[in-house]
C-alpha cells in the first residue's frame, strides 16, 4: 500500500486528472475544442502510464487468445436494443442516420459507417481503455480496493459529461462497469478494448450520434 504522503499526492493527481480537468473540459471549453483537448489529456495519461511503477506495456496484450466471443456478441446485441429503444422513445426519425442532424451532409449517409468501423478503435477506444483502464487501475487503483469498477465507471461517466446527457451518462457509466470488469476481474485489455469498439461502433450505425455527436452538443447553461 502506499505511504500517507504517496497515497495523499496519488488521489490528488487522480483527482485532478479524472474529475477536475473533464469537468472543465465540459464546463469552460466549446464543442469544437472539446476533442483537441481530450487528446492531449491522453497524452498526459499515457506519460503517467510509463511512469507507473511496476507496470509494463507488454501486458497489454495478455488475454489476447481468451477473449470471449460470447460477451463481445452479447454487448453488441445490448448496445443495439439499448440503442434502439432509445431512438424509438425519444427520436425514431433519427434511428439509423449515425450522427445526427447536427452532422455534415457528407455524414449521413451509410458509407460513413465504414469509416467509423475503421478509425473509431485505434483513435477513440484505444486511447480511452488505456487511459481508463491500465491507467486507473495499476497507478491510482489502490486508492479504491473495495470499490474501484464502480469508481472506474463513474469517471468514465464523468469523462462524457461534455456531452451533457443523461442517456450518455448511464450508458457509459454501464459500458465503464463491463469494460473494467474484463480488464480487472479477466485480466484481458484486449477484450476491454474490443467492447469498447464494438459497443461504439454499433451506437453510430443504429443512429445515437444525436447524442455522441460534438456537432449536437446543447450545453444546458
Amino acid at each position: 500500500m502506499p505511504t500517507v504522503t504517496r497515497r495523499t499526492q496519488l488521489f490528488l493527481e487522480w483527482a485532478l486528472f479524472f474529475v477536475a480537468l473533464p469537468v472543465g473540459i465540459a464546463v469552460v471549453l466549446p464543442p469544437a475544442m472539446m476533442f483537441p483537448a481530450l487528446f492531449t489529456l491522453t497524452g498526459v495519461g499515457l506519460v503517467l502510464l510509463y511512469l507507473t511503477k511496476g507496470f509494463r506495456w507488454g501486458s497489454l496484450w495478455q488475454g489476447m487468445g481468451r477473449i470471449s466471443w460470447p460477451l463481445i456478441g452479447g454487448v453488441a446485441l445490448g448496445t443495439f436494443v439499448i440503442s434502439y429503444v432509445v431512438l424509438a422513445l425519444w427520436h425514431p426519425e433519427r434511428l439509423f442516420q449515425l450522427l445526427g442532424e447536427g452532422a455534415p451532409r457528407t455524414a449521413t449517409g451509410w458509407p460513413i459507417i465504414w469509416i467509423i468501423a475503421l478509425f473509431y478503435p485505434l483513435v477513440s477506444a484505444l486511447p480511452q481503455e488505456l487511459v481508463f483502464r491500465p491507467l486507473f487501475f495499476r497507478r491510482y487503483g489502490a486508492l479504491f480496493p473495495r470499490w474501484g469498477l464502480w469508481v472506474n465507471a463513474a469517471v468514465f461517466s464523468l469523462a462524457h459529461l461534455m456531452y451533457w446527457s443523461w442517456v450518455v451518462a448511464a450508458m457509459t457509466f454501464v459500458g465503464g462497469l463491463l469494460f473494467a470488469w474484463s480488464y480487472e476481474r479477466r485480466g484481458n485489455f484486449p477484450e476491454a478494448v474490443l467492447a469498447h469498439s464494438v459497443a461504439g461502433v454499433v451506437l453510430f450505425a443504429v443512429g445515437m450520434g444525436t447524442y455522441f455527436y460534438s456537432g449536437n452538443v446543447v450545453r444546458p447553461f
